[in-house]
């Protein structure tokens, strides 16, 4: 029979000697180690001008590193960051990975000029500017903003060409679409990763951010009429070199037929709907209908078949196999590095969250009610004044929100602070912006015409778009 040995503590014994080692940890607080994290993320990035993947992953370390280990659960900081990057990774990598190759593929096989076309006869000729914004705004969802800029932009100086007026509010339309959509619309990475890290399907982040993207994108348009009235430009000669692109390119003879350019784009979305709905009306689908339509309405299966159309129809275009293979490499390399700072900025969500922060102020997202709205929003444009990148800005804002949000119960569904962490990024776009620069040395206008046109313009739309998004969810709070 095995001996039991008892163990007694004496009452004058210090509790403090039966502490894990954890103990020997410095003790910080949740708001210290968020401190700690967002001086990493936005040092890094001012003073080295580090790549954001370096810059996030340091910051996850950091706040793993000054967290005490959890006795339940005794992991060292590096597999806190490790088991992070790699739920991230799990929720998001695949989805980004297709959306490169959609965009890619549809640019490259002269789709994206097709729908640009389409919408130029639509308004008319005479409504260019409008033309360019609903273009900037549609294109904005499978591309970067700054590809639809570079795309878009001989359009501009055509019509600049043509007419000899509205050059700058062609300009600003671009931006004004593109940009919104950049930032509110899954599957670009900003907003897919927002809202993955705050618990939003796709269906709902899509629905919401198209109805306040286009709210903000007519407010930014707006202000571009007023501004080409106030301040009239004309395209320097190394803007003609910068978009020296024929705009006959976006011709009507140009590209795929249109619904085939609009396919890779619609698809996804209408399956990612279906299936989201198919959720609340399952009793009333057939079961094998609602099988394949959760099958197919599956995220990664959404924007994998997707992508499939677009190879196809580059295919399609008689581009050769070393064209296709040229634009998926391009685009898996590219989706490459966006995975990397996606993930990164994941594993810093986690390790805050482990942190503690959701018990910072317990309740506070049922207790402060509206405020958590601007509250995301105002973090999100301060991180991205201090350090430039709206994505960075956005997975640094998302990670901070997700606790507060995940361990408490707004009155109102969490896809409002998505939205406005996304409407947060658009204001303080400056110098430190590589966008700014593109724009500004694109289209010709000098750092005070980009600062008094292009940052005002983006700084409306992203505060019409947080007063669009309080309405909502005072109106519509989806609860």
């Amino acid at each position: 029979m095995p001996e039991v040995v008892s163990v007694v503590v004496s009452a004058d014994d210090s509790v403090a000697s039966h502490r894990p080692p954890v103990a020997n940890f410095p003790a910080m607080t949740p708001l210290t180690i968020l401190f700690a994290a967002l001086l990493v993320v936005v040092g890094g990035v001012l003073a080295f001008r580090l790549h954001p993947f370096l810059v996030l992953i340091t910051a996850a370390f950091v706040v793993a590193a000054l967290t005490p280990v959890d006795p339940a659960r005794p992991v060292g900081p590096g597999q806190r960051v490790a088991e992070g990057f790699g739920k991230t990774a799990l929720d998001v990598g695949i989805v980004i990975a297709m959306a490169s190759i959609l965009g890619g593929c549809l640019s490259a096989a002269g789709g994206d000029k097709r729908i640009v076309a389409a919408i130029q006869r639509c308004v008319g000729e005479r409504h260019t500017p409008l033309a360019l914004l609903l273009a900037g705004f549609v294109l904005g969802i499978p591309m970067f903003a700054e590809t639809v800029f570079y795309l878009l932009l001989p359009l501009a100086r055509a019509a600049w060409e043509r007419t000899g007026r509205g050059y700058l509010v062609c300009v600003l339309a671009i931006v004004a679409g593109a940009t919104m959509t950049h930032s509110l619309v899954p599957p670009t990475p900003g907003p897919l990763f927002v809202a993955e890290a705050l618990g939003v399907d796709i269906a709902t982040m899509s629905g919401v951010g198209l109805v306040v993207g286009i709210i903000a994108a007519l407010a930014g348009y707006a202000y571009a009429r007023w501004a080409d009235g106030r301040w009239p430009l004309e395209p320097s000669r190394s803007a003609a070199a910068a978009a020296e692109t024929p705009a006959s390119a976006a011709g009507a003879g140009s590209g795929p037929p249109l619904w085939a350019s609009l396919l890779p784009i619609l698809l996804p979305l209408v399956l990612i709907s279906l299936e989201s709905v198919s959720r609340s009306a399952a009793d009333a689908i057939p079961a094998g209908v609602l099988a394949a339509v959760r099958i197919l309405g599956d995220k990664n299966v959404a924007l994998s078949l997707a992508a499939v159309v677009s190879i196809f129809l580059l295919a399609s275009r008689a581009a050769g196999m070393p064209a296709v293979r040229g634009s998926i490499a391009e685009a898996v390399t590219e989706a490459g590095n966006i995975i990397l700072v996606i993930s990164a900025g994941g594993a810093l969500g986690a390790t805050l969250r482990a942190a503690g922060l959701g018990q910072v102020s317990p309740g506070l997202a049922a207790g402060a009610g509206l405020a958590v709205i601007p509250l995301a929003w105002l973090l999100t444009a301060v991180i991205r004044i201090a350090q430039g990148s709206v994505t960075v800005a956005m997975i640094t804002a998302a990670g901070v929100m997700a606790p507060i949000l995940l361990d408490g119960t707004p009155a109102f569904h969490p896809v409002y602070v998505a939205i406005a962490i996304g409407c947060g990024s658009k204001v303080g776009m400056w110098m430190n912006d590589s966008g700014f620069w593109v724009i500004s040395r694109m289209s010709g206008m000098s750092e005070v015409q980009t600062l008094r046109s292009a940052a005002v313009m983006i700084a409306i739309e992203g505060t019409v778009g947080l007063i669009a998004t309080l309405c909502l969810a005072v109106l519509w709070p989806l609860r």
